[in-house]
């Protein structure tokens, strides 16, 4: 091979520039035995970033269960997750975040994390069937937060729909703690016949490397490196580590891509999403055993003069690496030019394991493949860390200090309104949710989507769930609490959970107190994986989610987001929370407790900050949730709704409010009443059922040794009735309920 040309020295300081530890440099001197150039040293910053390389989470993340029957990749090794859903095909499934983007640049942040995440997809051969999504913002009052409301929804509908794929759940919340650094958390799912997958692999010596779909720009350089830092307020000034996005040149590229996948001309394939071409053709290497020669001036540009590390590093959106086999290169090129989409050839693979970049005929840049990439000669650490001082102050709290206040209607209707837990409708009307057909909710709502398998009797149900407060206030079990209400929301919509994908939020963890929370946190995801027999198949780590605040570094809430796959076996079965008919009998199934911990009501209406995590036990959920699967399968209920964020009297308006129905219910004398209506203690569903199923629903019960609360009927006047309180013609508390959040829009 070439030599590579004498450039400028590089020393530490510029290695400490490009975000990379003292000990790291020398490590890097060592690999290539001298001192790498700017354009290697940039490229060892960016696939060591912590985004690339998960340097400090990767010790904890291979602890959680990843193994099961119906998986068809390991975590981590494709694209995305791949889980056989019989009849032949499979779901590829992911979520990944695009947070410190969407902080400076709401409308194109949010955008092209949809746009990325959907890539994952279609690059495994899959086409994408439905989007989901988790936002987090700082107060809604705050001119701030609405302005990166407004532009993170419009970016995500825009690409979404302008993409064609209906975005069918979600979920948004809002605390102090994301005012400067959002959460922006996007999921896809997609189909594909499990003998036409495609993997992000490249071996063969001689096969051609092409570069397809958009042009190469200047957007996004060392965004890998940008995601892995502090939000500061000089932040603005890396607004070029922010991608631009092009939903339609993106639909091309998906099309395209699938009827390349219908030939057998592929060896491997990868989207280009953090650090673009460096990544692609490391991890392709590297899972090949391979190396490959690579010539940067022929990739087409969309800016002249671009240097060589900029075309290298660029994260320029709707491109992917392409490996084919040769001689099937103009069939490759065929297809493509059809779609009228670039399609470059722009090296080969090579027997050697480095890969060598050259631009105008000089070797640039040769770095060795496996030493870049996570599994590789990439860093691993292992952080200190310590208990948080404020988790004394969760523990200590006693719920004797807290009166029960005397207007419970009150606090209802104040609950109603809350914008953690008031109809999140401003949003999702943005959202295409019927393109495609296949969203089986559009008029029926449900815990979870619900997304049709056509010419199939399957459906997959999907999930995004996460309370970040149980979370913060204690970590292991608000994470297990995570993974239960998602398994209890696809649960709750007929289906079977199988899996999960996870993005998981922090703050910077060189911080020990928030390295604690991230260590406990995925101990907690690991034990209720393990429970509920649903094994992780990949995701993301975002750390240095934080603001610098008047000189103080200052987290977000710990909040690992869980999406969750099922499995619908018979769509004819799918259950919806509505309340149907009057005189329908309504049961709680699951125990209630006197628990406010953590609860909405006690934070905002009582004012308590720190207190513990809400009850949960695993095995009581476990009999909760199969207890559900057999009702539904039984056909002994009409509808069914878990108990979540605001607790029961919540549920049982959001259940009355589709069809203007009312509800007459009794608290258990036992427990306090503001826990009773108001506690959000896990593991429990609201049922309702006809009156002439409510004996062998009881039987049913019986068999599975489940506790079980009557709480009342369904009623036909739109009349709320718990206890002693009502609340008379709901239409004005569902109005409430449905404009809290627009009317600050």
């Amino acid at each position: 091979m070439n030599q590579i040309a004498e450039l400028p020295a590089i020393t530490e300081e510029t290695a400490k520039e490009l975000g990379l530890l003292p000990e790291e440099f020398q490590d890097i001197k060592r690999i290539l035995g001298r001192t790498p150039n700017f354009t290697e040293l940039s490229i060892f910053s960016v696939m060591w970033s912590e985004h690339c390389s998960y340097k400090n989470s990767i010790k904890w993340l291979k602890t959680l269960p990843k193994e099961g029957s119906h998986l068809l990749a390991e975590a981590g090794e494709e694209n995305a997750g791949l889980v056989d859903i019989g009849n032949g095909l499979a779901c590829a499934f992911k979520i990944e975040s695009h947070n410190h983007p969407s902080a400076l640049e709401p409308y194109q942040g949010a955008a092209t994390g949809v746009g990325g995440i959907n890539r994952d997809i279609f690059t495994m051969g899959a086409r994408p069937i439905a989007q989901l999504n988790s936002l987090r913002f700082g107060k809604l009052e705050s001119k701030r937060t609405q302005h990166l409301m407004k532009g993170v929804v419009k970016g995500i509908g825009d690409y979404g729909n302008s993409f064609g794929v209906p975005t069918v759940g979600g979920e948004v919340y809002f605390e102090e703690c994301y005012h400067v650094n959002i959460l922006v958390n996007a999921m896809s799912a997609g189909i594909v016949e499990t003998d036409k997958t495609i993997s992000a692999i490249s071996y063969g010596a001689g096969n051609p490397v092409f570069i397809v779909g958009a042009d190469t720009g200047k957007d996004g350089i060392h965004g890998a490196t940008f995601a892995s830092g502090d939000l500061t307020e000089d932040s603005e000034n890396d607004l070029p580590s922010v991608q631009v996005g092009d939903p339609f040149q993106e639909k091309l590229l998906l099309e395209a891509t699938l009827e390349l996948a219908e030939t057998d001309a592929i060896i491997g394939m990868q989207d280009m999403g953090a650090a673009g071409i460096i990544c692609s053709t490391s991890e392709m290497s590297a899972k090949g055993k391979s190396g490959m020669i690579i010539h940067l001036d022929k990739v087409p540009t969309r800016q002249e003069n671009m240097k060589s590390w900029e075309i290298l590093l660029s994260e320029s959106q709707e491109r992917m690496l392409v490996v084919v086999k040769k001689g099937r290169e103009e069939e490759v090129n065929k297809i493509f030019e059809k779609w009228d989409i670039h399609c470059e050839q722009i090296g080969e693979v090579i027997d050697d394991d480095k890969l060598y970049f050259h631009m105008n005929g000089e070797l640039i840049a040769e770095v060795p493949a496996d030493d870049l990439v996570l599994g590789g000669g990439a860093p691993v650490y292992d952080r200190e860390y310590t208990e948080p001082a404020y988790i004394a102050k969760t523990k200590s709290f006693d719920i004797t200090t807290i009166d029960v206040p005397e207007d419970l209607e009150k606090v209802a209707l104040k609950l109603l309104t809350h914008h953690n837990i008031a109809s999140k409708r401003w949003v999702y009307q943005q959202y295409d949710s019927m393109v495609g057909t296949k969203n089986m909710i559009t008029n029926k709502p449900s815990d979870a989507a619900v997304v049709n398998i056509k010419e199939s009797d399957k459906a997959i149900v999907l999930t995004v769930d996460c309370n970040a407060r149980y979370v913060y206030s204690d970590p292991k079990q608000g994470a297990s609490i995570a993974v239960a209400e998602a398994a209890r929301n696809i649960t709750c919509s007929g289906g079977n959970p199988s899996a999960i994908t996870n993005c998981l939020n922090f703050g910077n963890p060189y911080n020990p107190e928030v390295y604690w929370q991230f260590v406990n946190a995925i101990q907690g995801m690991g034990d209720a994986c393990k429970k509920f027999n649903t094994p992780v198949t990949g995701g993301n780590v975002s750390f240095y989610n934080q603001s610098m605040i008047e000189g103080k570094e200052v987290p977000v809430y710990p909040t690992p987001t869980i999406g969750m796959l099922g499995l619908l076996e018979d769509k004819s079965k799918i259950m919806t929370l509505d309340f149907k008919n009057d005189g329908d009998v309504i049961y709680l199934i699951g125990t209630s407790r006197d628990d406010i911990n953590s609860s909405e009501y006690l934070h905002s209406v009582q004012g308590v900050k720190h207190s513990p995590a809400p009850y949960l036990d695993l095995d009581e959920e476990l009999n909760v949730q199969n207890t559900i699967r057999e009702l539904i399968n039984s056909n002994l209920i009409q509808s069914a709704h878990d108990v979540s964020d605001g607790g029961l009297f919540i549920t049982l308006s959001e259940c009355a409010m589709p069809n203007e129905l009312g509800f007459e219910v009794q608290s258990d004398g036992k427990i306090r009443k503001d826990a009773f209506w108001f506690g959000e203690s896990q593991s429990r569903v609201v049922v309702s059922m006809k009156k002439k199923d409510e004996e062998s629903f009881i039987n049913e019960l019986k068999k599975s040794n489940v506790a079980y609360t009557k709480l009342g009927m369904v009623t036909k006047g739109f009349n709320w009735k718990f206890d002693e309180f009502e609340i008379q013609d709901a239409s004005s508390a569902k109005i409430a309920y449905l404009g809290s959040i627009e009317s600050h829009l």
